[in-house]
């Protein structure tokens, strides 16, 4: 009898315990909701996020409205919250579009990047010999090609265009996110369910698709979190040597630069988009490092 008890309060402690067992996601989430800088920097992205979204909808001005009379208003007055720049336009309204292209252009350009990078760096780190020896040649030259020559020349090629500037950077960008993978995916290959798959009957494509790419995705998130800011980054420089976004449409480098032209007359035009800048590219780089610490199977 007291063997049968104790059997089943044994059976019942195994039960409990199982219950408390945790996933490496879920101590990673809790780890993540544990770092003040990453909560309070998905916060403030939050937040950036929906003034990019609908706040041009709530000003009374549009971002491309020319007004003669409000040249140069400072902050909070004629109701221009964040004063005027020398056309008259609210820099509230080209603020918040600004915003709204960077945080396009950066998600855009690291989909691309993370598209071409997973597929490019998983199929040379599993398939291996010759075939990734080709490959990852093939990112070294491409590496060696600096980045504003090759922006340059695709503009000289296929003319200024909007769409352009998502491609030129994605382009550029996946060549890291490639070698993150492949060589994370050289390790993955000799794991023991690899080996399983394979004596499975699994094709090439299906062991990248169901075994390789899930469980490259703790490293591939950090460094999507990472991208972003670099992307945004180089669309500013892009924008603020001109070879960026055109008139009338605007981002923050494009503010940046204009309210660098007129910093003496209009202070604000650049520290506004300055400030708005340095937020987005902090929330982003705190983000991926609060991921980054989460994730890691170390702390575990």
């Amino acid at each position: 009898m007291n063997f049968a008890v104790g059997s089943r309060v044994g059976a019942a402690a195994m039960v409990v315990a199982a219950d408390r067992g945790r996933s490496l996601w879920d101590d990673a989430r809790r780890r993540l909701f544990r770092n003040r800088a990453a909560v309070a920097s998905m916060i403030l992205l939050a937040v950036l996020l929906l003034a990019a979204v609908i706040g041009p909808w709530l000003l009374p001005y549009r971002y491309d409205e020319i007004n003669k009379n409000d040249v140069w208003d400072a902050p909070m007055v004629a109701g221009h919250i964040l004063g005027t720049d020398s056309l008259g336009r609210d820099l509230m309204a080209r603020l918040l579009i600004g915003l709204r292209v960077s945080l396009a252009i950066g998600v855009v350009a690291t989909t691309v990047s993370l598209v071409i990078g997973v597929i490019w760096g998983a199929t040379a780190g599993y398939l291996g010999g010759r075939v990734d020896e080709l490959m990852m040649r093939i990112v070294d030259a491409l590496y060696a090609l600096p980045f504003i020559f090759f922006v340059i020349l695709l503009m000289v090629t296929f003319g200024r265009n909007f769409i352009l500037i998502f491609l030129a950077i994605g382009a550029v960008e996946w060549l890291t996110m490639a070698r993150i993978v492949r060589g994370q995916t050289l390790s993955l290959k000799q794991k023991e369910f690899i080996e399983a798959a394979r004596a499975a009957g699994l094709t090439t494509p299906a062991i990248l698709a169901r075994h390789i790419v899930p469980n490259l995705l703790g490293p591939v998130v950090v460094y999507v979190t990472l991208t972003i800011p670099a992307v945004i980054l180089a669309e500013s420089f892009l924008s603020f040597l001109g070879m960026g976004v055109q008139e009338p449409l605007t981002s923050l480098g494009t503010l940046i630069s204009n309210g660098s032209q007129d910093r003496d007359l209009a202070p604000w035009l650049l520290i506004f988009p300055s400030v708005v800048m340095v937020a987005t590219l902090m929330a982003f780089n705190f983000i991926g490092d609060g991921l980054r610490d989460a994730i890691d199977p170390k702390d575990r």
